[in-house]
């Protein structure tokens, strides 16, 4: 089910291997080279960051926006991303991470650094696909630093 790099990860709290997100399987029609600052920018912080992405393969915002996104990922050569699958009952969103996080909407992207601190969130859906926007988050980060 997942792509090449792609690994289960370990629960935060289990210890036991997650379920992937189908929806993380990277578009194989996405084109890099139309994105080359975005995937350059995820480059430069690919040894340095964890990706923790929440979605369900039920909703629609997620099989829309998560392939591309891992296929940005992918490109960029970033390997530590975290399938958290969400699921939904009586309107309300459960899952590994989802009180921890504060997660409410999906797909959310939460991108920390070595030492677990939050450096950018993505939530459901922004005017950029999800790597553009986030990538733009990171390279205000690194000018800022």
């Amino acid at each position: 089910m997942g792509g090449e790099g792609v690994k289960p990860v370990e629960s935060l709290r289990s210890g036991m291997p997650e379920q992937q997100l189908e929806t993380m399987e990277p578009n194989p029609a996405w084109d890099a080279e139309a994105y080359e600052a975005t995937v350059e920018a995820w480059r430069r912080v690919a040894d340095d960051v964890t990706v923790k992405v929440w979605g369900g393969d039920w909703c629609g915002d997620c099989r829309g926006q998560l392939p591309d996104f891992a296929a940005a990922l992918e490109a960029a050569g970033v390997d530590d991303v975290e399938h958290y699958p969400v699921e939904r009952e009586d309107g309300e969103k459960y899952g590994p991470g989802v009180e921890e996080y504060g997660i409410e909407l999906i797909p959310t992207v939460v991108v920390e650094d070595a030492d677990g601190n939050e450096l950018a969130r993505f939530v459901e859906e922004e005017d950029r696909p999800i790597a553009v926007w986030l990538a733009e988050r990171l390279d205000e980060i690194e000018a800022s630093a």
